[in-house]
């Protein structure tokens, strides 16, 4: 009997930040953001045995929440409890508590209530999926037919593989079937800023709401997000290019994506391009969702709270 396991709570724990956090819903009264992951405890772990994934998880969840009313312009704080997230039940009639600091704002509250709610089962769902189908990448040993369709696509990736060396001198890793990505952001920002975001450590830790780790010179290493993302600086070119090395902790081991960044001046505005290579093909969804909501929305939104200094 092959019994192979995975513990997948280290994995779950970043997930679940990524996907929860930022989480805003609004209405013509006011507006509320969940705006920090408070705690998240439990565990998480994947099974393959005879040719079969089994998934356990148990999670008490507390996040904080906050929001504005329209009309008066306050302020209101308050928790979201999720005590418990587990195979037992399904996430539609998982419990989800929403509560707010004592005084006015229960127009808030009730925002929170209905679309927050449903909002954090439909990310809480999106977890699930991403458990069951990124975390086991590999952990199923191929059938013949599988084995061969696997031949096939490392037949056709090392034929891409050598006419692309030439031109690439950093090494691919394991040979996994991947797709590219090409996506264009703008913003209200001078180059000169808009690089330091992404090579001031401080600034990174500003706009990821996380411990970073920065080197920002070639060869330099990163990690960002908890360690959900590290990789290495390949090439800088002062307010203009930014090539690295990038990959998150879930992918095949070994495995990056190559992550160029070209900063292109536009009237009063930074427009940035983001070209990658390498990102393994279950990954393309999360790799969008990545740079779109927690890179170029967050950055967006730390620029608009302060001005950063020169």
């Amino acid at each position: 009997m092959c019994l192979t396991e995975r513990d997948a709570t280290s994995w779950s724990k970043g997930r679940l930040r990524e996907l929860l956090v930022g989480i805003t819903v609004e209405n013509e009264a006011g507006r509320c953001e969940i705006s920090e992951l408070k705690q998240v405890e439990g565990e998480a772990s994947c099974s393959s045995r005879k040719g079969k994934l089994i998934f356990f998880y148990e999670w008490n969840i507390k996040l904080g929440w906050k929001g504005i009313i329209r009309e008066s312009g306050a302020k209101h704080k308050g928790l979201i409890e999720i005590p418990s997230l587990s195979e037992e039940n399904e996430v539609d009639d998982t419990e989800v508590n929403v509560s707010k600091k004592k005084g006015d704002g229960d127009i808030l509250k009730d925002l929170m209530k209905t679309a927050g709610t449903a909002k954090v089962r439909e990310a809480l769902g999106d977890y699930l999926k991403a458990l069951k189908t990124e975390f086991t990448l590999g952990m199923i040993l191929p059938t013949k037919a599988m084995a061969a369709q696997e031949l096939t696509v490392k037949r056709k990736l090392s034929e891409n593989t050598l006419q692309s060396q030439a031109s690439s001198p950093v090494a691919l890793g394991v040979r996994i079937p991947t797709v590219a990505l090409h996506m264009t952001e703008l913003f209200d920002a001078a180059i000169e800023q808009l690089y330091r975001i992404f090579t001031v450590k401080d600034l990174v830790q500003k706009f990821s709401k996380s411990p970073a780790v920065l080197e920002a010179e070639k060869g330099g290493k990163f990690q960002m997000f908890d360690g959900n993302i590290s990789g290495e600086y390949t090439e800088l070119l002062t307010n203009k290019k930014i090539v690295m090395k990038w990959r998150r902790r879930n992918w095949p081991e070994e495995h990056y994506a190559i992550v160029a960044l070209n900063f292109v001046p536009t009237l009063e505005q930074t427009e940035l391009q983001l070209d990658c290579k390498g990102v393994p093909v279950c990954e393309e969804e999360n790799m969008k969702f990545c740079w779109q909501k927690q890179h170029f929305e967050e950055i967006k939104g730390l620029l608009q709270l302060t001005t950063l200094n020169g």
